[in-house]
């Protein structure tokens, strides 16, 4: 019982102490960029109706595509422990060609390409 006052009592210290260099440590040289409403760098005074290149959605949604095929092929290790590995390992495989065969689709349309 001792020891775990102790511990708390050295955690609380140290946080005290974090909390204090913290607070006391940063820098604050606020400049003319800093202090407008707009951080981002565009300009909140000219046009909202600016156009957007489809691209660069695209390039978001094959993102969003492959870090989702990375989910669904994150137990497979484990799914190859299994008594019968093989269906696993069958639709990890046709998930992998799926997905492959519609980059290589994208990358031979030019789908791929940033600038035109």
């Amino acid at each position: 019982m001792n020891l775990i006052m102790i511990m708390m009592m050295i955690s609380t210290m140290m946080s005290l102490v974090l909390i204090t260099v913290s607070f006391w440590l940063p820098l604050n040289n606020p400049d003319l960029e800093k202090l407008s409403p707009y951080e981002c760098g565009f300009d909140p005074l000219g046009s909202a109706r600016l156009p957007f290149s489809i691209r660069f959605f695209l390039i978001a949604i094959l993102f969003l595509l492959f870090d989702l095929e990375i989910a669904l092929l994150l137990p497979t290790p484990w799914a190859s422990q299994l008594y019968n590995p093989e269906h696993t390992l069958l639709w990890s495989s046709m998930i992998l060609i799926l997905l492959s065969a519609g980059l290589i689709y994208e990358w031979v349309q030019g789908g791929l390409e940033w600038a035109e």
